[in-house]
């Protein structure tokens, strides 16, 4: 039998998936390097990134340097729990 309940609906989209993968062996990450990581639209990039930050899963940081706005994530320690969780579901789903 296939258990597919172990697996995390806020990680199915690729681009969430891309993100989450980044920050898993990243600290800090900001936007232009995440967008060009995952090869995704500002908007994609926006969206997907925000629904995480709802979910508590990542942290978004924004600040200026100079005089240019910067937009940075990383991962919470409930994100990164959920994420490894999602990744050993997937793994049993592929190991049976």
């Amino acid at each position: 039998m296939i258990n597919i309940n172990n697996l995390n609906k806020e990680f199915e989209s690729r681009v969430r998936l891309g993100i989450m993968s980044v920050l898993m062996v990243n600290d800090w990450v900001d936007f232009t390097e995440m967008k060009n990581l995952l090869e995704v639209t500002d908007g994609n990039l926006a969206s997907h990134s925000t629904a995480l930050e709802k979910s508590k899963y990542i942290e978004v940081k924004k600040e200026f340097v100079g005089k240019k706005p910067k937009t940075s994530y990383r991962v919470t320690q409930n994100g990164r729990k959920a994420f490894a969780e999602h990744l050993a579901g997937l793994e049993k789903l592929l190991g049976n």
